[in-house]
């Protein structure tokens, strides 16, 4: 049914009425699936959350039960029935006003560059100076191999979508196939030397280790719905996207649950670091290659930063759409950044601005002092915190959508009544709560119910650093996005004549 969104002071402006005629279809439903599996399994975490030992897979199974379901069902309803380019800022715009949507949607873009900036760029440099060619941290070398991890990112999000979907697209092919790989490799190395001694008792659950990972979890199964961001440049987003939500979720589960269990058979928990943990496991079960096992080492090695590269591209070209269209409708400053490129059909100003984001961050986190292991935790936690955030209002965006446009069409619905809707969407918003206070103060639930907890022997760095960055990051980002809004003024006035069509399948 249509339903003008002007009706509920939702209008579309003038200038994102003109940007959408510059998007090109070029997704598919294979392509779509690609996109997200590249951009959400995030293979260089393994390590970090493999270092709580074996409760990790145990607290992995239990959120992929308790979180990723309902997450999953939430959003595959949410993504089938709302198909406007710009995904979760116009879903949160649509349920709670311009406002929140802009700081939801500025959270959830800023996380790309912080990330691919200021964590994944120091795996990809570390990996490959380990097994491929040193690289000597600090060194001019270090600072162009970053600069070089962040700029190929962006070049691929600024190129057409027709043509970039394919450094995402063989990303995520490799991705499965690296990690399939290893899980193989490893099943080999065990029947020839043995798994490490676990018992049931390895794998029991611990009030510790849930505070530990569950923000770490939380972060690797979210964004199943962000390739919505790009629905405009879906051939059919209605029916690809429950999709695509439904199998990119299973290929995840599958894809952190084994090699965690890979990575605790075989390496020693006291030798599992979060930038090294998953290539000590490789570098491990890789003996069973004999004389080859050094080569084999440098391909995988080769072959892990492609994938981190095809990972930051994903995210940015998903993420910086979602922006583009969040200016575009006047809630990130006067329009500058709301435009997409008329031939190539891409957001080229937020593509430069989300590059030199990530510069910034990468330059920041090698002034922190400490090593490489406890800069790479400590980004990824602020990271983390950025990121659920932003679906501390994504979540009960969607939840009302399903009472606040009930006429619109749903090619998928979850088959529960609006209460039943709500009381999932209360379950993943609950998880979101625990994982972004833990990840934003860790170590206060810990000290509230009696859990010793050293600070820097866990981060490697004090804990005023780690605050004083953290809050810093996070403040910087709230006055963006209230400065962003305010500057917007002029282009939210400028309102489309045309109203805008609500669950309309393309």
């Amino acid at each position: 049914m249509d339903q003008p969104s002007a009706a509920t002071g939702q209008a579309q402006t003038q200038l994102a009425q003109e940007q959408s005629k510059h998007l090109q279809k070029s997704l598919g439903r294979f392509d779509i699936l690609l996109l997200v599996v590249a951009a959400v399994i995030s293979v260089e975490v393994l390590g970090q959350v493999s270092g709580f030992g074996g409760e990790t897979f145990t607290w992995t199974l239990i959120l992929a039960v308790t979180f990723m379901v309902p997450y999953g069902l939430i959003f595959a309803e949410t993504g089938g029935a709302f198909t406007e380019e710009g995904g979760v800022y116009v879903w949160t715009k649509m349920a709670f006003g311009r406002m929140v949507a802009a700081i939801t949607s500025l959270f959830t873009w800023v996380t790309q560059p912080v990330w691919v900036g200021g964590a994944m760029a120091f795996v990809a440099v570390e990996t490959w100076s380990e097994y491929v060619g040193h690289v000597e941290a600090g060194s001019v070398g270090d600072y162009v191999f970053k600069l070089l991890f962040i700029w190929i990112t962006v070049t691929s999000a600024i190129i057409s979508l027709k043509h970039g979907k394919w450094l995402p697209s063989l990303g995520a092919i490799l991705k499965v196939v690296f990690l399939t790989f290893f899980i193989i490799v490893t099943l080999v190395y065990g029947l020839q030397h043995g798994f490490n001694g676990l018992d049931l008792g390895f794998f029991s659950p611990t009030l510790a280790g849930f505070l530990g990972v569950t923000p770490l979890l939380l972060f690797s199964f979210l964004g199943f719905e962000s390739g919505n961001s790009a629905a405009g440049e879906m051939k059919n987003p209605a029916k690809d996207v429950p999709i695509s939500v439904a199998r990119s979720s299973m290929i995840a589960a599958a894809s952190y649950l084994l090699p965690v269990l890979a990575i605790l058979l075989v390496v020693p928990l006291d030798q599992i670091t979060g930038i090294g943990g998953l290539f000590g496991a490789v570098a491990t079960v890789y003996t069973v290659f004999g004389p080859a096992a050094e080569a084999m080492l440098a391909i995988s090695a080769i072959v892990f930063c492609f994938v981190l590269v095809s990972q930051g591209a994903a995210w940015m070209i998903i993420s910086d759409r979602m922006q583009a269209m969040a200016a575009a409708d006047g809630s990130f400053f006067g329009g500058f950044f709301g435009r997409f490129h008329p031939k190539l059909g891409t957001p080229i100003r937020v593509n430069t601005l989300s590059g030199v984001v990530a510069t910034l961050f990468m330059l920041a986190a090698m002034q922190l002092s400490g090593t490489s292991s406890a800069l790479f935790g400590v980004v990824l936690s602020i990271a983390i915190s950025t990121f659920l955030l932003s679906y501390l209002f994504a979540i009960p965006a969607a939840v009302k959508l399903r009472s606040k446009y009930p006429s619109a069409d749903r090619p998928f619905k979850v088959p529960v009544s609006d209460a039943g809707f709500r009381v999932l969407g209360a379950v993943c918003f609950a998880w979101i709560l625990i994982g972004s206070w833990v990840a934003i103060f860790p170590g206060t639930l810990d000290m509230v119910f009696g859990l010793p907890y050293d600070f820097e022997a866990t981060w490697g760095v004090s804990q005023f650093t780690f605050e004083a960055f953290a809050l810093g990051t996070l403040g910087c980002i709230l006055a963006l996005g209230v400065a962003g809004y305010v500057r917007g003024r002029k282009v939210r006035e400028a309102v489309s004549p045309e109203p805008v069509r609500v669950g309309i399948p393309e």
